[in-house]
């Protein structure tokens, strides 16, 4: 990868409880996450968050608005002296907030599992603490 790569994400509420993916490939392989992935070519960000949300989970949903830009910048192991390693990855994702229309969870494409959960449980789950922030802008801004 030689230069950032857009991507969406999706936080996406029904009620009181929180859309999360548990992820089947890198980065972030088997750490729970919002739904979401790369856009493609000619897609607006809101068509590629709900295809993404579609394909990953099987959930409908109505975009409430954009939540906040993201870079993932993922560096290669440190090296033995401790020192970063070199980057092999960065993203540039695109978030937004969304409301459940319908569907139930089923994992699919990238996503090894798909849950909605309290918020308080996916505080816990949730490894990335941008994620988590993600998720609480959410709650606050949108009242849901």
């Amino acid at each position: 990868m030689s230069q950032p790569v857009p991507t969406v994400g999706v936080v996406c509420l029904r009620g009181d409880q929180v859309l999360l993916i548990k992820r089947g490939t890198p980065p972030r392989l088997g750490q729970w996450s919002l739904p979401g992935g790369r856009m493609e070519l000619g897609e607006t960000t809101v068509a590629a968050a709900l295809r993404e949300l579609k394909e990953e989970t099987g959930i409908e949903a109505e975009i409430l608005g954009l939540i906040d830009v993201v870079d993932g910048i993922f560096p290669a192991r440190p090296g033995p002296d401790g020192t970063a390693g070199e980057i092999t990855r960065h993203y540039v994702l695109i978030d937004y907030a969304a409301r459940w229309v319908a569907g139930e969870p089923v994992a699919g494409d990238d996503a090894a599992e798909a849950r909605f959960v309290s918020r308080d449980e996916a505080m816990v789950l949730v490894d990335w603490d941008e994620t988590r922030r993600m998720i609480t802008e959410t709650y606050e801004r949108f009242g849901l």
